[in-house]
């Protein structure tokens, strides 16, 4: 099987075209379900935006509550894995006195990428959270109502200085990313309301997000191996559990229902590019990187600390999974040279804590 995985991308580029042909012929059948767009959190700077979305079949998944019966949440999950995103309609894109046109690829994702004019650029020089609007533009299905959806984007103002990153499962999730039953335990039979985070993660990210003299507001990227279709799951999960609001950067979906069991996976290095995107857009700006053990975050910011000197002030990693895989993660640590920030590897949220108050990149009276 390993002499195959050079050819994933070769496999994946041939069932574009079946995927496209699938989705005709449930809407030939009259099979496919209302089209809504789903309007993830964009992000960008006062002079760019980047946006991302996704035109769906609606599945109908209802808000979840604490006392919702185990076959709910099993529904919830072959709904989320199960609809069809629609390729090739066409979205407008409003923001503002802008607004531009785009389409969804063969997975029903889109995205744009957003030029301000110069004139506007001081219109949104503090940042903050802006509304953006979504039309579909193309008829999916008969009897098709008006869709239309908001959604928001985080403005960086050039004055906030630190970006805040992490990763999101077993390092704010509590997943068992390494343990195959137990992790399918919690995605088939929990919600936003019941699955847990790590004791303490919340209050500590708000303090972070806060800084040393408390009065800041410096913006959560969440760079996961998660996939978009999870996005209602993690920012309900991240609203109950009172988590920082933050911009969720995720992974397309590339396998069915039948493999869901594989959300997360992969090789991770997906976070890489994408960090290095954040580092790439926001020059002037230093960066704290946060994440586990029980993937490739170690090694992941372990290069990115190499290859942009001086932008990481510091790393935080939640140790999981085996003592091996501790040992490991230890002689990381001993690789890294002492003009570079250090990678502290933490059990619990506390030791995160106090080490970020000796840095001075938290507030005492925030804990």
């Amino acid at each position: 099987m390993e002499s195959l995985k050079p050819l994933k991308p070769v496999f994946r580029f041939i069932k574009k075209p079946f995927r496209r042909l699938f989705v005709w012929v449930k809407q030939k059948a009259g099979w496919l379900g209302v089209p809504k767009i789903m309007a993830f959190r964009g992000y960008g700077t006062s002079s760019e935006l980047y946006l991302k979305g996704m035109v769906i079949e609606d599945k109908g998944l209802a808000k979840p509550h604490y006392q919702q019966k185990v076959w709910h949440n099993i529904l919830a999950t072959i709904k989320r894995f199960s609809s069809d995103g629609i390729p090739g309609v066409r979205v407008k894109i409003v923001f503002g006195s802008n607004t531009a046109y785009t389409s969804t690829d063969e997975y029903g994702h889109f995205s744009f990428h957003f030029k301000l004019p110069r004139h506007e650029h001081s219109n949104y020089k503090n940042g903050g959270w802006h509304h953006v609007y979504y039309e579909l533009l193309d008829q999916v299905v008969a009897n098709q109502p008006t869709v239309y959806a908001r959604g928001q984007v985080r403005i960086v103002a050039d004055a906030n200085r630190r970006i805040l990153v992490s990763d999101i499962d077993d390092t704010v999730l509590i997943s068992h990313s390494t343990q195959l039953l137990r992790k399918l335990r919690l995605m088939l039979l929990k919600n936003a309301h019941t699955r847990l985070p790590f004791p303490g993660v919340a209050k500590f990210y708000r303090s972070l997000v806060k800084g040393a003299d408390g009065q800041r507001s410096y913006p959560f990227f969440y760079v996961s191996s998660s996939e978009w279709n999870l996005y209602d799951l993690l920012t309900d999960f991240f609203a109950i559990n009172h988590m920082p609001a933050g911009v969720f950067i995720l992974k397309k979906l590339h396998h069915n229902i039948l493999k869901f069991w594989k959300t997360g996976g992969g090789n991770h290095f997906h976070k890489k590019e994408k960090i290095e995107s954040l580092l790439n857009l926001y020059e002037g700006h230093e960066f704290i990187l946060i994440g586990d053990s029980g993937q490739r975050d170690p090694f992941i910011y372990n290069e990115i600390v190499k290859q942009y000197p001086g932008r990481v002030k510091a790393i935080y990693i939640r140790c999981v999974g085996q003592k091996n895989r501790k040992r490991q993660m230890r002689r990381i640590k001993s690789q890294i040279k002492p003009s570079e920030p250090e990678m502290v590897f933490v059990n619990n949220t506390a030791e995160a804590e106090m080490h970020a108050l000796k840095k001075g990149f938290i507030n005492l009276e925030n804990l």
